[in-house]
């Protein structure tokens, strides 16, 4: 239950909480910072508290993570402003609570994270082909950053590829950005020629993928073995809610960088598979416990 990079609330080229320096994979830990925490937050904990949660108790739950009063004050000032989150009062307290455009951000994000495919080869393949005028540049580069984010890759100027059951989104994402009248959608299967590994190498960083899941399982996979080792360890609220939220937030890039290229023309020893059950793992055995810690915390805050 969280967020996702998506463009849909202000055509930034990254996730509404922040824009990336490039549009490639891997950045994920210098990423993780109160802006994201907070969105990670939101999406983990905060339609199931009601969308809703008091200055205080975010700035207490923040703390658990070393963040300080001024970095939460900071991160949702910025986040209020890209219209993610909205000031609100209740009950006498000031807090803040979603959205209507954060509450459909988040549920794509669900979609996309917790419903992740992995595609057929059979299925075959979605193309955008665009050329977008130079007066035009602007909608060019948002177009490209989404694509990205989207997990596409690129054939050659103005030829991105994907996944089949990508279209549907590719569409979505064309309508938004107002490029229709630049671009041409196909979807279809491959005839030819040459090794399609190879051609999807060239499409793909699929390094930098890889690089991203052995990171995220180092960290991670120890995490995992320890909360098995102990049961009592499992329900630790505050320990349970920092290792959840921290997993959360370094994992919830990944299924957009990464569209679910078919098996057969990814390495043998590609590490997605097993980055992808660790964190499903990681979420089944922590969020019940860090919810509970979530909820004891903010009190009540959502009703």
């Amino acid at each position: 239950m969280t967020t996702a990079p998506n463009t849909a609330l202000d055509g930034t080229d990254g996730p509404p909480e922040e824009t990336p320096d490039t549009g490639r994979p891997g950045g994920e830990r210098r990423n993780r910072r109160p802006r994201s925490l907070i969105v990670s937050f939101f999406g983990g904990y905060g339609r199931e508290i009601g969308g809703w949660v008091s200055v205080a108790g975010l700035i207490s739950l923040m703390s658990e993570l070393e963040v300080d009063a001024p970095g939460v004050r900071s991160a949702v000032s910025r986040l209020k402003r890209r219209g993610l989150l909205e000031s609100e009062r209740r009950g006498g307290a000031a807090g803040y609570r979603l959205s209507e455009a954060g509450v459909r951000i988040l549920a794509d994000g669900d979609r996309r994270i917790f419903e992740r495919r992995v595609a057929e080869l059979s299925a075959g393949w979605v193309l955008v082909v665009f050329s977008i005028p130079e007066a035009e540049r602007g909608r060019r580069h948002r177009l490209r950053s989404r694509l990205t984010w989207l997990g596409f890759g690129s054939t050659a100027a103005g030829v991105w590829i994907a996944p089949a059951h990508l279209a549907d989104e590719a569409r979505r994402a064309l309508t938004e950005l107002g490029v229709r009248e630049y671009a041409q959608l196909f979807t279809g299967q491959r005839l030819g020629f040459g090794d399609l590994a190879d051609a999807v190498a060239g499409w793909w960083d699929l390094d930098a993928l890889q690089g991203m899941y052995r990171a995220f399982l180092a960290e991670y996979e120890p995490v995992l073995a320890r909360r098995r080792l102990s049961a009592e360890g499992a329900r630790e609220g505050a320990a349970a809610f920092a290792d959840h939220l921290r997993a959360v937030d370094a994992w919830r890039r990944m299924p957009f960088l990464d569209p679910g290229l078919p098996p057969e023309v990814l390495p043998s020893d590609w590490a997605g598979t097993r980055a992808a059950q660790v964190f499903l793992d990681l979420h089944a055995l922590l969020r019940p416990p860090a919810l509970e810690h979530v909820r004891a915390v903010t009190g009540g805050s959502s009703r």
